[in-house]
């Protein structure tokens, strides 16, 4: 593997000096360079629990368990992917370098302790009760809109902050609802803000948009990691197989080929138990698209199978999570021609599948719904059998900033035949969502400024949520948020 510039440290570095921490070394061994690394663990089908490490090193790392050492196993050789079909026009984008190993090995049930190069890894909890969410975490440079945020200015792209004072709040596990790179296209030389940012879809834009500023927040305890349309195969799907996914690293299903993305752009649901007669459901919808899907399209088979398959997960607990990344349930907003505040209703390419096999569009055992997609906060409630609906894509990408109603206009609903019986949400405010167990079926959720200040509170019972607030007004950032360098 070629020799790489160092990089921030997204977990920490370690030095193997002499004899002292080597496994195997003679008396003779001279200190060596700390590898470059980011480590992390997820959880994935059953709720196994996977390290996983990126690191510069010539070959993957020892796992220490309380059990003994293990050794982790290569998942993605350090290469360079071929320019593939991207979203961008092939000016504007660049073959994929991943200049890096990813390691993983499985965290048995049981441990008491992981580390790898010295540094400790979360390990789950028996019974999760206090659980953080966040989604849309990447900084927007995208050509084809002119959309490029400004990277380098803590306030205009505050992950970094969200993610360390989300740590602090000491969760037992983190829940992203999707979207992790949106450094695509380079920054223009007129645009000082996003100056010198990494860009395209390798492990530079990566690291700058993902694991550097979530590395305080990947310290503290293991994420359930949902995909978003931005790890699609067209855009960054190689980067989400190799690191972040669950399951094995399958050829063909790496978004390596663009001939291949009927495949790579499709996954099955998996179930996470989280104690209390609770799981979290974990669904795909990177493929999916805002207009009705028509039944001999490929995506139609491939989301009525994922209807099925969520709903015999489902019937496993009594009480489920769903995690996906477009909101069935959730509203956006946009300004007509008139200058006059237009709302649109959840993703309709999925609404179009799942309602001819269900008319209320999910499992009647999924009580809350976890998405993103949309760039503000949303909590929705219903009349009838819909579960709760939170939509949480606040959490770094440039904003929508069309504000939601107060109170929403008579008979709106975000889908045929869902009542909308309670409606809250923050427009134009970063921040990120918490929730804390407070019964059976009960969780007490909050909502949080960069800063950590609470904006608002939501009381879920079962299916049905009230927040205390109908909507968080737009607030200037704190003498504090100002004086971030």
């Amino acid at each position: 593997m070629p020799v790489m510039p160092r990089w921030p440290i997204s977990l920490g570095t370690s030095t193997i000096a002499g004899c002292a921490l080597a496994i195997v070394c003679t008396c003779a061994c001279a200190q060596t360079a700390a590898p470059s690394y980011s480590a992390f663990v997820i959880q994935g089908e059953r709720g196994i629990a996977m390290a996983r490490v990126i690191t510069d090193a010539a070959s993957c790392p020892i796992l220490n368990l309380d059990q003994g050492n293990v050794p982790m196993q290569l998942r993605a050789a350090a290469e360079t992917i071929p320019l593939r079909a991207t979203r961008s026009a092939p000016a504007d984008s660049k073959p994929a370098a991943f200049p890096v190993l990813t390691c993983e090995a499985v965290i048995p049930d049981g441990t008491l302790s992981a580390a790898v190069y010295g540094q400790a890894l979360p390990l789950p909890a028996k019974t999760v009760q206090r659980i953080v969410v966040i989604g849309d975490t990447g900084c927007r440079l995208k050509k084809s809109e002119a959309a490029y945020q400004a990277c380098n200015d803590q306030r205009q792209y505050p992950f970094t902050r969200i993610a360390a004072q989300a740590a602090e709040w000491k969760p037992d596990l983190v829940i992203h609802v999707g979207d992790y790179l949106y450094r695509e296209n380079r920054c223009p030389v007129d645009q000082t803000g996003c100056a010198g940012s990494p860009w395209g879809y390798g492990w530079d834009a990566w690291l700058a948009d993902f694991f550097q500023p979530a590395a305080a927040l990947l310290r503290t305890a293991p994420w359930i990691m949902a995909r978003g349309n931005h790890e699609s195969c067209s855009r960054a799907g190689q980067g989400w197989w190799r690191f972040l996914d669950p399951r094995p690293l399958i050829a063909g299903r790496d978004c390596n080929r663009a001939g291949n993305d009927d495949v790579g752009d499709y996954s099955d649901p998996y179930a996470v138990p989280i104690g209390g007669a609770t799981q979290v459901l974990v669904f795909d919808t990177s493929g999916t698209v805002n207009k009705i899907i028509p039944k001999d399209d490929i995506r139609a088979i491939k989301y009525s199978r994922l209807y099925r398959q969520i709903s015999a997960l489902a019937q496993q607990s009594p009480y489920n999570i769903g995690v996906d990344h477009h909101p069935l349930l959730g509203f956006a907003a946009e300004q007509n021609g008139r200058g006059e505040t237009v709302l649109l209703p959840g993703n309709r390419g999925l609404q179009s599948v799942f309602s001819r096999i269900d008319p209320a569009l999910l499992p009647p055992d999924i009580q809350i719904m976890l998405s993103g997609h949309v760039h503000v906060w949303e909590a929705l409630s219903f009349s009838g059998p819909q579960p709760t609906q939170f939509v949480a894509g606040f959490s770094g990408t440039e904003e929508d900033t069309v504000p939601l109603p107060v109170t929403l206009p008579a008979n709106a609903t975000p889908a045929v035949g869902a009542v909308v019986a309670h409606f809250s949400s923050w427009v134009n405010g970063f921040g990120y969502m918490t929730m804390e167990r407070s019964g059976p079926g009960r969780w007490e959720v909050k909502i949080w400024n960069t800063d950590g200040k609470q904006m608002n509170a939501c009381h879920v019972n079962g299916k049905h949520t009230v927040c205390d607030i109908a909507q968080v007004q737009r607030e200037n950032w704190t003498d504090k948020s100002a004086a971030i360098k």
